[in-house]
């Protein structure tokens, strides 16, 4: 059955696209290094046409699919189980932009589009395409979709769902529906797109979107401002939206350890104002009249802010350059802490108001039940996303203490989100990893509904099963 499948599949995309022999880590091992699997094949189409003739033939073979983007994901997601049934579908040779409508303010690109090429091809149209991670120098568009990815604009622009105006999808059927519209409005019967956007390629194959783009700002400005407390951080961000409004794009709180890390593994960023703080907060306020405007907004912001008590201290980016080396410290902690050792992660959000009492309720517990744990926070202050990591004590052995202590940390973590009525995934998705959890932390009326989309639209489950929803 094996050999059939694969002769098919050879069929379908040409066999140099075929992958069975040699080195295929790029596909099998999933970005942290935690998961290596095992691929019947790697499948690399280089159409939509392509896209639903592997869906058909591993759909009547009963061989399960993976779709996979630029397998930057942190849940286990895209990469192969240990089976070697699985076929990876990798988009990556699907990376066109397919068109810009300037007038419609809109972009429409293959899914294996990465992340970046789609913000250069919006800068060259004079244009902005405001989704940035990051991973965007890697990820695809098709990979932010299904997972429904945020970054650091969702406060001003939203999440990837609310960039998205239409989808090309291959069900798991092998049919393709084309919604590749750019209209805004469009109210006839359910909306197919929400459905697929977020569902992680277990109820279709996105091949192909529609993207949502902006005019470009004529100014951009950066601050480093030094906070007292989480609190303050949250009496800056109402500060920031009173004053700025739509204006302020970019909002990101990180710790002192988080920090610390960053200026440890990478001395040359020389990270500023951490070091008597236990927060900085970076922001970014864009503007449409001149980076004069823009300047002066932000010195009042941050004069209010000093009188107010919420700021300690801060400095305003002198140019280009002073900007996107903020930016680089705060891109570069999950990359520090990597380099500290293996870490259990944790993609929480919680109602901005609540966030100060849960950080210090929650590391209060941890170091109670941990003595020396250290933990690793920042993230989106702004749409209330935590990056809320957990590192082993400074000198243990950080593979003992993944394997005795990663399932009493994710619980005390999750069961804190919960009642404080938050998300176990804010913008990473479920995955494998998350799979068994999220029925102790979603309704059992929103499991079952889940369930029961799934088993309409891929009642074979050949689509990525056992992602987001345990078997």
């Amino acid at each position: 059955m094996n050999e059939q499948v694969l002769t098919q599949l050879r069929a379908a995309v040409g066999a140099p696209n075929v992958l069975t022999e040699g080195d295929l880590t790029p596909w099998e091992q999933d970005w942290r290094k935690r998961t290596r699997g095992k691929a019947l094949a790697v499948v690399r189409p280089g159409s939509t046409e392509e896209v639903a003739a592997v869906v058909r033939a591993s759909a009547a073979a009963g061989t399960p699919i993976v779709p996979q983007g630029g397998n930057t994901g942190l849940v286990v997601g895209g990469v192969p189980d240990a089976s070697g049934r699985e076929v990876v579908l990798s988009l990556t040779r699907m990376n066109k932009v397919r068109a810009i409508d300037r007038d419609n303010l809109t972009m429409t690109v293959d899914a294996g589009c990465v992340l970046q090429n789609l913000q250069q091809a919006a800068d060259d149209a004079g244009l902005l395409f405001p989704l940035s991670l990051a991973a965007e120098g890697s990820c695809t568009i098709g990979g932010n979709l299904a997972t429904n990815a945020g970054g650091t604009q969702v406060l001003r622009y939203g999440n990837t769902r609310e960039l998205c105006l239409g989808l090309e999808v291959v069900t798991a059927q092998g049919e393709v529906w084309n919604g590749l519209t750019g209209l805004r409005k469009d109210n006839t019967g359910y909306d197919l797109r929400d459905l697929f956007i977020g569902s992680e390629g277990t109820l279709g194959v996105i091949t192909g979107a529609t993207m949502k783009l902006y005019p470009r700002p004529a100014a951009r400005v950066t601050a480093w401002a030094a906070v007292p407390s989480m609190e303050s951080a949250v009496r800056l961000l109402g500060l920031a939206l009173q004053q700025l409004g739509a204006g302020l794009t970019g909002f990101e709180v990180m710790g002192q350890f988080a920090l610390s890390l960053a200026d440890k593994h990478y001395p040359q960023l020389r990270v500023p104002l951490f070091r008597d703080h236990p927060y900085c907060v970076l922001l970014e306020n864009s503007d449409q009249e001149s980076e004069e405007h823009a300047r002066g907004r932000f010195e009042h912001l941050l004069e209010a802010a000093l009188a107010d008590g919420c700021v300690a201290d801060a400095v305003v980016a002198e140019n280009i350059a002073q900007a996107r080396g903020l930016w680089h410290i705060r891109e570069s902690i999950p990359l520090a802490q990597a380099d500290e050792g293996l870490n259990i992660k944790h993609d929480i959000s919680l109602p901005v108001s609540r966030i100060p009492v849960f950080c210090a309720e929650t590391d209060a517990l941890l170091q109670r039940q941990i003595p020396g744990v250290r933990l690793v926070n920042f993230g989106h202050l702004g749409d209330g996303n935590l990056h809320y990591n957990v590192q082993a004590p400074a000198g243990g052995d950080m593979k003992a203490f993944l394997r005795d202590h990663e399932e009493q940390v994710n619980t005390l973590v999750y069961d804190q989100v919960k009642r404080f009525e938050g998300s176990i995934s804010a913008e990473h998705g479920i995955g494998a990893l998350k799979a068994a959890k999220l029925p102790e932390y979603k309704s059992k009326v929103a499991i079952g509904l889940m369930r029961a989309l799934k088993q309409a639209l891929d009642p074979g489950n050949v689509l990525n099963p056992g992602r987001v929803l345990s078997v």
